[in-house]
């Protein structure tokens, strides 16, 4: 075998000395080159998986580092050098240091970025068995819809979960045609996940017609109910503007048509229900039925915002000062607040300024038909300036 061992170094390879600084040298290079390959291959799986933590650009010196002790080592390994003229003899010792402060580099990167790492390389080679287990688990739940949920697969979650699934699976076979990884993990999550929404739809079918049949007997009662209610609405209105002044119901002269045209919406929906129910889509059936309970809602509103005022403009002008005193006594509080928490300084004059509010809104009740409804929105809204002082003081009291 031919010698390899530079003749530079002087001796042969029985000298002692210099089979030591070989055998040094190659064990140091082996050592640094075991340890690059591993981090190597976890930094190429933090790329691949995590390229936004850009674990590259710190790797790129350590990389660098290693390469040129390598490079060095090779050169002195290798019999066609020569030491040029006049240039001092290339020392294994020093080689052996920079092989030993390159690995110390390398060790120094991976603990700094090994719980990284380690879930990178962990979760690149988890990536092929858990794709795998995202086709088995969508093969058998596809199964279900060719065998004994197949009457399901006219409603509309299952339709769309088997659509949603059908788009996963094309998406995590062309991830793998690019031999991408991360896009690999993606489109497989996106399997699993519309596994298991197919599979809740397909787990819910079975009592989705009976829900959908009883919600319809539901609302239908309550669209009569409604039809009730709104009958009394313009008795309603009515008394207000005969009871009270004109501007207690300004807000309020749209309702009448307002309810019964979501009255009409509901009715609609009613039918769309029923057709829904006939072409075997009960999940359709309830989607009308959320519509038409949200028309209902707007009925009931609209009714409610009529008789709510009629019973409101009536109490307070039965007694008006129990609303007075009730805005009086959150005044107080509120005063009382400012001098414990040592804000008076801060808020007194702001509060004290609202009881000549308070006298004003009082004062303007007179007359053979006060205006209740300006009385009751004034003084709701200085109630709601006092709530507003008093939120703004408990902040700046817990800051201290």
């Amino acid at each position: 075998m031919t010698n390899r061992w530079p003749r530079f170094l002087g001796g042969s390879d029985n000298d002692a000395g210099i089979r030591h600084a070989r055998e040094s040298m190659t064990t140091a290079f082996l050592t640094m080159d075991a340890r690059q390959r591993i981090v190597e291959t976890a930094v190429e799986a933090s790329a691949q998986l995590f390229p936004e933590q850009g674990i590259r650009r710190g790797w790129a010196p350590v990389r660098d580092a290693c390469y040129a002790a390598a490079t060095a080592y090779l050169a002195l390994s290798d019999v066609t050098v020569v030491t040029p003229p006049g240039s001092a003899p290339v020392s294994p010792d020093r080689t052996t240091r920079q092989l030993s402060d390159a690995t110390h580099a390398l060790d120094e990167f991976y603990a700094t970025h090994r719980d990284h790492l380690e879930h990178a390389v962990s979760t690149l080679e988890a990536v092929p068995q858990v794709a795998h287990q995202a086709d088995a688990a969508a093969t058998a739940v596809a199964a279900r819809l060719r065998g004994p949920d197949q009457g399901y697969a006219g409603y509309s979650s299952v339709r769309a979960g088997s659509d949603e699934l059908d788009a996963a699976a094309a998406a995590l076979g062309a991830a793998r045609a690019r031999h991408d990884a991360k896009d690999i993990r993606a489109a497989t999550s996106r399997v699993l996940t519309a596994v298991a929404g197919l599979q809740e739809s397909l787990g819910a079918a079975p009592t989705r017609e009976h829900e959908a049949r009883t919600a319809l007997a539901s609302v239908r009662t309550r669209v009569e109910a409604a039809r009730t209610r709104a009958g009394g609405l313009r008795a309603a209105y009515s008394d207000i503007l005969r009871e009270f002044t004109m501007a207690s119901s300004l807000d309020l002269t749209g309702n009448e048509q307002s309810s019964h045209r979501h009255i009409e919406a509901a009715a609609a929906g009613l039918v769309d229900i029923e057709r829904a129910l006939s072409g075997g889509d009960p999940d359709l059936a309830l989607e009308h039925t959320e519509r038409v309970r949200t028309d209902l809602a707007a009925a009931d509103h609209a009714v409610d915002s009529v008789t709510d005022r009629l019973r409101l403009l009536r109490e307070v002008r039965g007694d008006p000062g129990a609303k007075l005193a009730a805005v009086r006594f959150r005044l107080k509080d509120a005063q009382h607040l400012a001098v414990n928490t040592g804000l008076a300084g801060e808020w007194g004059s702001v509060l004290d300024a609202q009881v000549d509010r308070i006298d004003r809104i009082s004062g303007a009740l007179q007359g053979t038909h006060p205006d209740y409804w300006a009385y009751i929105t004034e003084l709701d809204a200085v109630s709601e300036f006092i709530a507003g002082v008093v939120q703004r003081m408990r902040g700046q009291a817990s800051k201290r």
